[in-house]
């Protein structure tokens, strides 16, 4: 599992994404926010992920989305929520802007599909049927995986991927749009889970 930390000590934060995603963005939010310093995150890329390895004791606390604006209740996150034990610390919004992302030097009328997480394809979903209405949806685990796996050539150079700006740092890919969320602002609201 990928780190952001070498401390030793200092809570340890499990996040429902990968490196770039907006889980890992709420989490230094709420870390900044509170005055934690020393923390850690684990990349667990699902909410199932954050919540069983919180009841397992292997992270002190789990953050994930519950709810977006526009997209609404977070499937994956009610699902998940259902099977565990935990208590909510906290609750709290950060303004996600998504981008749509390629590979290096791919070529925007080349986009034969686009891939993200459910929940980013529900709030983009006017911009891509007005953009897009021709190239095929596929819903992916986590907006900063298909950006990692883009980048890596798991995806062909016609795929093009929606994720965060900083995905696009991070994982050497092009902006093909920026700002493509249907709501200008675009709250989405996040728990910070811990043991009972």
């Amino acid at each position: 599992m990928d780190k952001i930390d070498n401390t030793s000590e200092g809570t340890v934060i499990g996040v429902s994404g990968q490196v770039g995603s907006f889980s890992e963005e709420a989490a230094k939010y709420y870390c900044q926010k509170n005055g934690i310093d020393g923390f850690r995150i684990e990349y667990l890329t699902s909410v199932e992920g954050v919540l069983s390895n919180l009841e397992a004791g292997k992270i002190d606390q789990g953050v994930f989305p519950i709810e977006n604006s526009n997209g609404g209740i977070v499937i994956e996150a009610v699902y998940a929520m259902a099977g565990h034990n935990f208590q909510i610390e906290k609750m709290f919004e950060i303004d996600i802007k998504h981008c749509l992302l390629g590979q290096k030097g791919a070529n925007a009328s080349g986009i034969k599909k686009i891939t993200s997480h459910q929940q980013a394809l529900r709030q983009c979903r006017m911009y891509l049927k007005r953009k897009w209405a021709d190239v095929e949806l596929e819903e992916y685990s986590d907006t900063a995986s298909a950006a990692k796996d883009l980048s890596e050539g798991k995806f062909p150079v016609s795929t093009a991927v929606i994720a965060s700006k900083g995905c696009a740092q991070i994982y050497g890919l092009d902006i093909l749009e920026e700002g493509i969320q249907d709501l200008k602002f675009n709250f989405t609201t996040f728990i910070v889970a811990s043991r009972k």
